[in-house]
């Protein structure tokens, strides 16, 4: 078990918790520990917001749904969208990748990694390629060449594109992620956070860090009153942008590299036992103010 690690600077009192899910705060079997419920319900008790971060797409937040409160806002597809779970999973911002160059990063992967499977992210649903491994079988996804899924007769006409996932069935994740950036960063933003050798590609600029920035601009708090958790290369911004940033105990090396502090894993409820501390920490400072007023 690996114990947990202190930022290594100091930072403010946080105003706001940002959480990857996958990974993160949620245990293997993809549950919210009865712990981490606690942990969450007394964070915003203490007045610190929490906002889920995830790779995830608005469809798959049904896990996370009833732990949210207050503004009720999650950043789903890696920034790519920022949805109200409390009005249902609606979009209240999208991000998009514009579909003429997603036709050009899928080019470029073609000629980069030969071999290569696409499926494309729509605020509608996601739809794929005949070769993409069907991870989780959409009865509604159309299934036919990336070309063709990204075609419009009228340009604008269509759902936007939130991401593009690319599979490939024999590339090291981490080297096959290296060969997109080469190939293809100078026009969108390209990262991983599946174990398997598949990338997830949005607008150029568009990440967890990003979106999220813009989300604590509009609250007025300042990247050094955010804590973030993650495990995963799609959380490295993230973590480098916050103030204090945690590392889990099972993350991908360059996530503990560049996150300030570690946790234990997910399984062991990382993310609740930082929790735990900082509003242990909040209501002290607020007993101490309460003393001295």
């Amino acid at each position: 078990m690996t114990s947990p690690r202190s930022p290594r600077t100091s930072a403010p009192a946080p105003r706001l918790i940002a959480t990857d899910l996958d990974g993160t705060l949620l245990r293997d079997d993809k549950s919210v520990s009865e712990r981490t419920v606690a942990a969450l319900a007394a964070a915003e008790q203490a007045g610190i917001e929490v906002f889920f971060v995830t790779g995830r797409p608005a469809r798959w937040m049904d896990v996370v749904s009833d732990h949210v409160h207050g503004h009720g806002q999650a950043i789903c597809a890696n920034g790519a969208a920022v949805v109200d779970l409390h009005a249902g999973n609606t979009f209240l911002e999208v991000r998009p990748l514009e579909r003429p160059v997603a036709l050009d990063v899928v080019s470029a992967l073609r000629a980069a990694a030969p071999g290569t499977s696409f499926a494309v992210e729509l605020t509608t649903g996601i739809h794929y390629e005949p070769l993409y491994p069907p991870f989780f079988l959409d009865p509604g996804a159309t299934v036919a060449t990336a070309e063709k899924l990204l075609f419009e007769e009228a340009p604008g006409a269509a759902a936007p594109v939130l991401k593009l996932l690319a599979q490939h069935p024999e590339l090291d994740p981490d080297v096959f992620l290296a060969v997109a950036r080469e190939a293809a960063g100078d026009r969108a933003s390209i990262t991983r956070s599946s174990p398997t050798a598949l990338i997830e590609i949005s607008g150029l600029g568009v990440s967890k860090a990003s979106t999220l920035a813009r989300c604590c601009a509009e609250r007025g708090i300042t990247a050094d009153e955010v804590v973030a958790f993650g495990d995963m290369p799609n959380d490295i911004e993230m973590l480098s942008w916050a103030g204090r940033s945690y590392a889990m105990g099972n993350a991908h090396p360059d996530v503990i590299a560049a996150a300030s502090g570690r946790t234990v894993g997910n399984n062991e409820d990382g993310v609740a036992v930082v929790i735990e501390q900082l509003v242990a920490e909040a209501l002290s400072a607020a007993g101490g103010t309460a003393a001295q007023g």
